[in-house]
């Protein structure tokens, strides 16, 4: 009984041993595939939110929680606008977006680039449409009462989304204002 045992949790274990050698190597041919595939995703959605500007070098936040990159955005070799990456915790995990800031705050255009929302309800925010109410609004609405009634609805079902998209807009805002003061 005890060789059965023994005969069986040596196979078993011959079994996850090859299954995890397996799967690391799997992992390693996959993961430069994924990470260049979410590199081009993060640049298209820079480009679609630049507006035509030129997109400047990428520099680092490290003290705010929530923006994590700008680029700044020029004009003829003009800062005309920022350019930021930020990620905001909604209802499914990380809501990461970018968006496009004028000089002043003023949200110019705005994309989520990934999301774990609920289908439906929460991963409307990727829509474009979705974006128009924060576009040029100051302050930026983060309550479903400062909105329109349309957009209120549209909204509906997915609040704790619309939080963490408003807050993160919210943030940028006072960034670049902060930015633009020096």
């Amino acid at each position: 009984m005890t060789k059965t045992y023994l005969k069986t949790s040596f196979i078993l274990a011959l079994i996850c041993a090859c299954a995890a050698f397996i799967l690391a190597e799997l992992n390693g041919v996959t993961a430069p595939k994924i990470a260049a595939y979410e590199a081009q995703k993060t640049l298209s959605a820079l480009e679609a939110v630049s507006n035509g500007q030129n997109i400047g070098d990428e520099e680092f936040v490290t003290d705010n929680g929530i923006v994590s990159a700008y680029y700044p955005l020029t004009t003829e070799g003009k800062t005309t606008g920022y350019l930021l990456k930020m990620g905001k915790s909604g209802y499914g995990g990380m809501v990461n977006l970018v968006a496009s800031f004028d000089l002043n705050g003023l949200v110019t255009a705005a994309k989520v680039v990934s999301d774990s929302e609920t289908p439906g309800l929460g991963k409307k925010s990727e829509e474009d449409w979705y974006m128009t109410k924060f576009i040029g609004t100051d302050p930026i609405p983060t309550k479903k009462s400062e909105l329109s009634a349309d957009d209120a609805a549209a909204i509906s079902g997915a609040s704790i989304t619309f939080g963490a998209v408003s807050a993160a807009l919210d943030a940028g805002s006072q960034f670049v204002k902060t930015k633009g003061a020096k």
